[in-house]
């Protein structure tokens, strides 16, 4: 009883102050790397950079001051690590621009990021508590359905480099995908929340494992149903690995059940196959990923030249890289979105991509940690599948560049070119600091005697959830 009542006696420190001093060492690895960008590439520090640091500078600390004043127990090292990347990123793709001499990616990348930082913002002004997105799971499946097949309606819907996943409206083009994943990680954290105990206690065991029942396979087989349907008529691998798995994670997560990875994993396993098999897109990744050289070149379809000519890079890169400005990263095709990765191996080596990693390692740890001590399950698996959804994604992008699995296509977060991306990942951001601020806020003492009826409605927060 003394240890449970140490425990809960123990109070998080705010520690907004530490946060700034950790912004301040992302803003110099942000701004840094731009200005090593135009010595390297130049041999100047670039003209703009008062103006763009500035820039930068502004939208961090407005985020920050945002945080301290809405957010005040909000865990202090997510934004600095977020901040750091999108610099770095920023940095990477203003390096490719200078190399291509007609592109502006980094101008309208800065562009992202400001709704990014902004939208960022609206969420925590708007949202106070987490708990009441629980009201709108069910609303919030059904409008990720419907974003999900907007690209394949006629008119609006467009293909790019094979996959139908982009969507146009006059002069402004979305990925549907990106917001989708965020409600559905909502739905499936509200469905589960609801459901978990009919999932967790009912079924039968074979050989050691406890398997759930027919009656209760129908939310995996939908989710399996549906990320075939995405890897069918989008044609988008990443995707479709990223919604299955996250669902699986989030399902292991709510009951604790082995039976149901292995449930899930011979569905995928059986999925792949048959998609390997039928679908020549597919069969083509596969190709591509078990021999590249063979598509490479002179005499060949050149299918494999870029993840060949990522492998070149990373390769020349080393260990501490060649450099800003020295290397060639701009030989690999679409190196500022999907292959960023391949171009920050080639001029700034191992050791930057282990650091990056390293990074992003981070971002899921305290997003898993704010899980941990969230005191209501919906917060807990929340923030459990904001967390998968970054390994997932980083784990399948760094995954397809470095041919430990099939190429996908998807995005790195906070690092690749591409609005919609940039926008979900920072309110997702938003939302783990929300998580956090409830979760590591002191513990209301309810053991004292309210002495009027304000203190008794302060003491106790209420949350109507339908």
């Amino acid at each position: 009883m003394a240890q449970q009542g140490a425990i809960m006696g123990f109070v998080h420190r705010r520690r907004r102050g530490a946060e700034l001093f950790l912004l301040f060492l992302a803003l110099v690895v942000g701004i840094g790397a731009y200005a090593a960008v135009g010595i390297g590439v130049q041999g100047e520090v670039p003209a703009d950079i008062v103006g763009y640091g500035g820039w930068l500078a502004a939208l961090v600390i407005l985020a920050h001051i945002v945080v301290r004043v809405v957010a005040p127990y909000a865990d202090p090292v997510l934004l600095p690590l977020v901040a750091a990347l999108n610099g770095l990123g920023l940095a990477v793709i203003h390096r490719l621009d200078l190399a291509a001499g007609e592109t502006s990616f980094a101008r309208q990348q800065l562009t992202w990021m400001t709704v990014g930082v902004v939208l960022f913002i609206i969420t925590l002004l708007v949202l106070r508590d987490h708990r009441v997105l629980q009201r709108f799971t069910y609303t919030s499946g059904l409008a990720a359905i419907v974003l999900l097949i907007l690209p394949m309606v006629p008119g609006i819907g467009r293909e790019i480099n094979g996959a139908r996943i982009w969507i146009s409206v006059g002069p402004f083009s979305l990925q549907p995908g990106e917001i989708a994943k965020v409600l559905l990680v909502v739905t499936f954290a509200g469905y589960l929340v609801l459901h978990r105990d009919a999932l967790a206690l009912a079924g039968r065991r074979v050989l050691f494992i406890d398997l759930p029942r027919g009656r209760d396979l129908g939310p995996i087989l939908v989710m399996w149903a549906v990320s075939l349907g995405v890897l069918v008529l989008q044609k988008d691998l990443g995707s479709s690995l990223l919604f299955f798995g996250l669902f699986l994670v989030m399902l292991y997560v709510a009951t604790e059940r082995p039976g149901w990875l292995v449930v899930g994993g011979l569905l995928f396993m059986a999925g792949a196959f048959v998609a390997a098999t039928i679908f020549s897109h597919v069969q083509t990744r596969v190709n591509l990923w078990v021999d590249p050289f063979a598509y490479y070149g002179e005499g060949t379809s050149d299918k494999g030249r870029q993840i060949v000519e990522s492998m070149f890079g990373m390769a020349w890169g080393g260990l501490i890289g060649r450099g800003f400005g020295e290397g060639s990263p701009w030989r690999i095709s679409y190196a500022e979105s999907d292959f960023i990765m391949a171009a920050i191996g080639e001029e700034l080596g191992l050791t930057g991509v282990l650091a990056v990693l390293l990074m992003f390692g981070l971002i899921v740890e305290r997003a898993l940690r704010a899980a941990l001590i969230s005191r209501d399950g919906f917060g807990k698996l929340l923030a459990t599948g904001l967390a998968a959804v970054f390994a997932l994604q980083i784990f399948v992008v760094i995954g397809g560049v470095t041919r430990l699995i099939p190429l996908t296509g998807l995005t790195t977060p906070f690092l690749s070119y591409g609005g919609s991306s940039l926008v979900a990942n920072w309110v997702i951001i938003a939302l783990l600091l929300r998580i956090s601020d409830q979760a590591r806020r002191p513990v209301p003492d309810l053991s004292a005697e309210p002495e009027d009826g304000a203190a008794d409605a302060e003491a106790t927060q209420v949350v109507k959830l339908s």
